[in-house]
């Protein structure tokens, strides 16, 4: 089970909704290594996205313990991550 959730998302200015823009995004998320807790920007981190469930996944380093932290991501995860701007590595099979 995965601890990442979107934290911003879209607001209404003068009656007129407005899209929040991918910098503005920031993403929940926690260490296993430290068990610290905190938000990351979208550029902080990382999806790949494979041909399995088992080779999907999203990482980034903990801003607290400098650890690097790979996690499976779902479908679910893969969806708020790329609609958040999360930079995305498709990941190929070799022919």
């Amino acid at each position: 089970m995965s601890n990442m959730s979107v934290v911003s998302g879209a607001s209404v200015v003068s009656g007129v909704p407005t899209v929040v823009v991918p910098e503005s995004v920031r993403f929940k998320a926690a260490c296993p290594d430290c068990r610290e807790r905190f938000e990351l920007a979208a550029g902080a981190i990382r999806l790949a996205v494979g041909a399995s469930r088992r080779t999907t996944f999203y990482s980034f380093t903990c801003p607290q313990c400098g650890a690097a932290v790979r996690k499976p991501a779902g479908e679910r995860i893969v969806e708020l991550l790329t609609r958040g701007g999360v930079r995305t590595l498709r990941l190929h099979a070799g022919l």
